[in-house]
């Protein structure tokens, strides 16, 4: 099929002296019919009045099968190799606030709870921060090793009136950490 488009492309280009291309939809039908009949002439033997021969007619189912074969063959017909999935991410650790909850008031001079949970359960949790307006104000470690839940509770002393920003966050023994778990509290003037 490539081969007469091929010839087609030939006989129908304006850059061979006395060809133009087919302007017409009728010629463009007409101009392949008569490419596949010489094509058929080329390839299969006549006689000498033009028709075919009879062993020629008698081959014809061969020889359409092995051309049919080879037009298979040509195609590319093999199955890609699958590109291989990437391994997945081991899942991080989790850290989890669990009290006081987000956007709670706190008194100004009191010290309060700060409930934490952490789980893993690829390494354990091995230590967990509490950073308090971006700085760390106190590390637990576990003294059993790396635990898959890891629960504790820090303190903090509420000073400075105002919005405070708390993140938790937990580390596996190989220094992995997991997402900061945040909440804020604002601290307000004792009444």
């Amino acid at each position: 099929m490539y081969m007469l488009l091929f010839l087609y492309s030939i006989k129908a280009s304006p850059a061979i002296p006395g060809a133009s291309p087919p302007n017409r939809r009728g010629e463009l039908r007409e101009t392949s019919s008569n490419l596949l009949k010489e094509s058929a002439r080329a390839l299969l033997p006549h006689n000498s009045s033009g028709g075919l021969r009879g062993d020629t007619v008698a081959a014809l189912p061969t020889r359409l099968l092995l051309l049919c074969a080879l037009w298979l063959g040509a195609c590319n017909l093999a199955t890609p190799t699958p590109t291989p999935l990437p391994s997945p991410t081991p899942a991080l650790p989790q850290a989890q606030i669990l009290f006081p909850t987000h956007n709670q008031q706190v008194i100004e001079g009191l010290v309060f709870d700060i409930d934490i949970l952490a789980r893993d359960s690829v390494q354990g949790i091995a230590r967990i921060e509490l950073h308090v307006d971006g700085e760390l104000a106190q590390t637990i470690e576990s003294e059993a090793g790396a635990l898959n839940e890891f629960r504790v509770t820090m303190n903090w002393f509420a000073k400075g009136n105002g919005w405070h920003k708390f993140a938790a966050v937990a580390y596996r023994p190989d220094g992995v950490k997991s997402n900061p778990a945040i909440i804020a509290l604002e601290v307000v003037p004792a009444p």
